[in-house]
């Protein structure tokens, strides 16, 4: 169903067969750029890596963003987007990860204001092949006793001729490519272990873009694997999954997150 690799992503990432993996959702470090826990990483081998073991019309979900350094924003997530199309990627959409709140709203004195998103790029290997989008946008046109409008005339013979003029208007569409999660302990995970971990996403956006960009059965990869969070959703969603994380303490807090999914 599954495993967890402990090591270096782009060293393990070289072991993985060519065009094996149908969907990878991952969130680098950040702009501690190049280090994280004394772990550096090569953001450049990562995704020569990440294009070569991708299945033709596979899906990269890519979570990052920019801090504030020397008095402006990195840009490093756009540079990143940039490696993406130079290995072979196409920039299939520019997402936002909205948090519902922040632990720190900007303060009277700041600059700026208070930053509540994250970029979620979705990266596409060819055309892309599996897109399941998500409904449940509600249609303020809705209306549940509406009935399908028609024409009916008479033709030259007499014969009534009844001629449709729309669908009436579904209660969903499908969601903007803004995505906004309430975000902490409670709504991030109920699980209390993944907190040991200093950055965690909402299972609920892994849980969205596993069904989105992928079917059961498929391979789901998170080669900074983190708390384990996209991995738990795989399982969850009968995905086969494949973690790499470099820290052994933070492997730990991956078993211990999916073991409270029982297949």
């Amino acid at each position: 169903m599954g495993r967890i690799i402990q090591g270096d992503s782009a060293e393990v990432m070289k072991t993985f067969e060519s065009n094996s993996i149908d969907l990878t959702i991952t969130s680098p470090p950040y702009d501690n750029v190049r280090l994280f826990k004394g772990h550096k990483w090569d953001c450049e081998a990562i995704i020569k890596e990440l294009f070569r073991i991708t299945k033709e019309g596979g899906v990269v979900v890519w979570v990052v963003a920019d801090e504030y350094i020397k008095g402006g924003r990195s840009g490093s997530s756009f540079r990143q987007a940039i490696m993406f199309q130079d290995a072979g990627f196409k920039i299939h959409d520019t997402m936002i990860y909205q948090k519902a709140g922040v632990a720190y709203p900007a303060g009277c004195k700041s600059t700026r204001y208070t930053q509540i998103y994250e970029f979620m790029f979705v990266f596409c290997k060819g055309k892309i092949k599996t897109h399941n989008l998500i409904r449940d946008k509600v249609n303020r046109s809705y209306n549940p006793n509406a009935k399908p409008r028609k024409k009916i005339t008479k033709n030259k013979h007499g014969e009534t001729i009844i001629q449709p003029l729309g669908n009436v208007v579904n209660q969903t569409g499908y969601r903007n490519n803004i995505w906004t999660y309430s975000t902490g302990r409670g709504h991030t995970s109920k699980n209390s272990v993944v907190f040991k971990h200093p950055s965690v996403f909402p299972e609920q956006l892994a849980e969205d873009h596993i069904i989105t960009w992928s079917n059961e059965g498929d391979v789901v990869l998170d080669c900074f694997a983190g708390s384990g969070t996209t991995l738990k959703m795989a399982k969850k969603n009968n995905r086969e999954y494949i973690g790499i994380e470099i820290d052994e303490e933070y492997c730990e807090i991956i078993n211990q997150n999916i073991q409270e999914v029982h297949t």
